[in-house]
């Protein structure tokens, strides 16, 4: 069902975002940046400013951190029994679901998504991933371990890591900050988010709910502003016990420098690169399907974008063209518009460097078989594209792109060691996809290729009870499951002598 929002509400929202600047949420206070700055937020799918936003700085970030670590270390948070903690997170995931129509139109507003996409996707997803991860809350115990030496009692405890820090991506922003946040508050922590400068909206409307809800003050706090101030503070600060972060590899990277200050825990999805495997026994259909919604959704904006696709000599210019005709039926334009299938990119910058990757590509030798070129219009628009005759030394098979850009390229036998070394021929490792109706090949191909995550024929994408996360440059730690809530405990060891 198509989600369609009133002309009414989308003018007084857009009247709300402009009467004045979005503030920061300290220690449960909206206040200014202490510097008094604020920075724009820009409808990708127009171009146009449609917010202002604190620009938090080193001394908002200080502020936030004595918050939260108030909050864990003599707030009620760290002492609150966990039927009660429980009870406020499923209220924050009422919360969310009460607000839909809200949230879904500030994500799509801000980062460009269709509106359907915003309401289906990100505020369920959200509200699951909060109901999921309260489900653990008084579960993660420690154990009683038996040890070789005479004469003792021994016993592990589980305890909360403390202060999180969360610099999280501009591609999801609802659902990005409500996992998040979802993950550390169950696990006992309080937490400091600093949302993607680009799309700081929903994060600050999450927040306002989560004070609605009982949250206590310094528990969740929220500073806006850039990578290279609020996230570099946040990163380096002292009283930070654990940073988390959403974002490309050469960020992450930074992030792990920025941390060894104080040797903080660190956990990362970052990048990917990842391969789409179409055996000749396959469901062509369904896999043409499903490899065009794993690039063109979201605009190619998603970590896990299917952006390599191997296929078979024997159908790939079946699916090359079913792919084709898929990128050229759809609808690109304002996620307002419930008839578009795909909205803008994030920004003009996003828009050059996707629009650059493919004159690389063509240069290269790649052949552009569907789309390829920015539309003109206003906003930040990219029509959905399809490159063959693409080699594994090019940048656009080789780098990630962020952008509705597929590269095709044709396996000329059935040899699984030559398809899992294409495949495994890139510094991530983060998702893959495998087309098959054989069983066999379907777990070989699972267990050999390098990733984190290996989909087969459809599997289910993100859950909030399936581990998530990458290998090699794409990233460190699990999201979701048990292990994704295990990342926020440490483990002490207490031994008795009798």
């Amino acid at each position: 069902m198509a989600v369609e929002i009133s002309a009414r509400f989308l003018a007084q929202t857009r009247t709300t975002l402009a009467a004045a600047p979005l503030r920061l949420f300290i220690d449960g206070k909206w206040v200014d940046a202490f510097s008094g700055k604020t920075f724009e937020v820009r409808d990708p799918a127009t171009g146009l400013v449609i917010a202002h936003a604190a620009a938090g700085e080193a001394g908002d970030i200080d502020a936030a951190v004595a918050a939260a670590r108030r909050a864990f270390d003599v707030g009620p948070w760290g002492s609150m029994l966990p039927p009660a903690r429980r009870a406020l997170m499923l209220r924050l995931a009422d919360a969310l679901e009460a607000s839909a129509e809200e949230l879904a139109l500030l994500d799509c507003l801000d980062n460009g998504m269709p509106v359907n996409i915003a309401h289906f996707f990100a505020v369920n997803v959200a509200a699951e991933a909060i109901r999921y991860n309260a489900g653990w809350i008084g579960k993660i115990n420690g154990e009683t371990p038996v040890v070789s030496m005479p004469n003792q009692h021994v016993y592990t405890l589980r305890e909360p890591v403390g202060v999180v820090g969360a610099i999280l991506p501009w591609n999801g922003p609802l659902g990005m900050i409500a996992t998040r946040v979802a993950t550390v508050l169950s696990a006992g922590c309080t937490i400091v988010v600093k949302p993607a400068e680009l799309t700081p909206l929903s994060a600050i409307r999450f927040a306002k709910l989560a004070q609605e809800v009982g949250i206590p003050d310094g528990v969740i706090n929220v500073v806006t502003g850039f990578g290279h101030t609020a996230g570099q503070a946040l990163a380096e600060h002292r009283g930070v016990d654990k940073i988390t972060f959403t974002g490309s590899t050469s960020t992450g990277k930074s992030i792990v420098r920025a941390a060894a200050g104080n040797l903080k825990r660190v956990s990362l999805e970052l990048g990917g690169k990842s391969p789409v495997i179409i055996m000749p026994d396959a469901d062509i259909e369904a896999a043409i399907v499903g490899a065009s919604n794993g690039i063109f959704w979201n605009s190619g904006q998603i970590c896990v974008a299917g952006s390599r696709l191997y296929a078979h000599e024997a159908v790939f210019d079946q699916v090359v063209e079913g792919i084709a005709r898929r990128a050229d039926s759809l609808a690109v334009g304002s996620g307002l518009d419930p008839a578009n299938d795909i909205g803008p990119l994030i920004s003009e910058a996003q828009r050059e460097r996707v629009k650059a990757y493919i004159g690389s590509g063509v240069a290269d030798g790649a052949t552009i078989v569907a789309g390829g070129n920015v539309i003109a219009r206003d906003g930040y628009f990219m029509q959905p594209t399809i490159l063959t005759n693409t080699r594994p030394d090019m940048r656009v098979v080789r780098e990630e792109i962020f952008g509705p850009v597929l590269c095709a390229m044709r396996m000329s036998n059935a040899d699984l060691d030559a398809l899992v070394s294409a495949a495994n021929d890139t510094e991530y490792g983060l998702s893959a996809y495998v087309w098959t109706r054989d069983l066999s090949i379907a777990h070989t191909l699972a267990r050999r290729i390098k990733s984190g995550s290996v989909r087969i024929n459809g599997g289910v994408d993100l859950d909030p009870a399936l581990p998530f996360g990458g290998l090699k440059q794409s990233g460190w730690g699990r999201e979701n499951g048990r292990e994704g809530i295990e990342l926020y405990y440490e483990t002490k060891s207490v031994s008795i002598k009798l």
